[in-house]
């Protein structure tokens, strides 16, 4: 286990080559969703590496996995935090040129915000379930999963991917922020028109978190999307249809690598 300083704290995080490397491809950072960590991933973020000839970087946000609890309560701009100040830095700190972003739900939005929001050169974004605003749907599946004696059940189930001090409040963090009134109104969609690199959406047709209005309007305001829209697959699509999921990524890499970047807008 690795960790760097970044922002005042330490994250967790892993650099894994590829069995089969590939000269010109980027690295690929592995954003994980409101729950994740490095090792909730499993084994998903090698099979890219070695599929798609990239490094795979894989860390945790802080009160994740093993990197430090988070310094305060969330607030509703927790989120353009990630994507704003922590993730530039955390490339920077890793001396990583031009990555591709790979994000799974929040850390989906996290991408969206770093590349819509910032400087950052990036190579190109895949984004499965993200979101860009909230639904009712978000917020009934999360009051399902994490409210009453289910959140104490979901802790113990996540308790084997995240420390002792991250795993006691990792489901409390995610569902009072989505929950909060505050949050009602958290929209990202301002970002979109502003990204200058390709992007690939997915999200699966039984999405319990989401509807597809998420993607389609992706599509709607950022320049240059690829969609994938799955059948037989709920909020994440990398367990649902991985190998679908790994199909679409290796292509969009082939188109990452070989076509040139949009200008960039700084």
């Amino acid at each position: 286990m690795k960790f760097v300083h970044v922002n005042g704290i330490h994250l967790e995080y892993i650099r894994l080559p590829s069995a089969h490397p590939r000269e010109g491809a980027p690295a690929i950072i592995f954003l994980h969703e409101g729950l994740g960590s490095v090792s909730l991933w499993r084994s998903f973020p090698q099979q890219v590496a070695d599929t798609c000839g990239c490094e795979a970087v894989i860390y945790s946000r802080e009160g994740y996995g093993h990197s430090d609890p988070a310094p305060a309560p969330r607030t509703p701009r927790y989120l353009h935090r990630q994507g704003v100040a922590v993730l530039p830095a955390l490339i920077d700190a890793l001396e990583l040129d031009r990555p591709l972003l790979l994000g799974h739900s929040d850390g989906a939005s996290i991408a969206l915000l770093c590349a819509g929001e910032t400087a950052t050169p990036l190579s190109g974004l895949i984004v499965m379930a993200p979101h860009v605003m909230v639904e009712e749907i978000t917020l009934a599946g999360i009051r399902q999963a994490a409210q009453g004696s289910r959140a104490t059940d979901l802790q113990q189930r996540l308790s084997r991917y995240h420390s002792a001090t991250n795993a006691a409040t990792v489901v409390t963090a995610w569902r009072d922020i989505w929950l909060d009134p505050a949050f009602r109104d958290w929209n990202i969609e301002s970002c979109l028109p502003m990204i200058r690199c390709p992007i690939l959406a997915i999200q699966g047709e039984d999405d319990e978190y989401a509807t597809m209005e998420q993607i389609d309007r992706i599509v709607a305001q950022a320049p240059d999307v690829d969609l994938l829209k799955l059948a037989d697959c709920r909020h994440a699509p990398h367990w649902d249809q991985p190998q679908a999921v790994i199909d679409a990524i290796v292509a969009f890499v082939d188109r990452v690598v070989e076509k040139p970047l949009l200008s960039d807008r700084r």
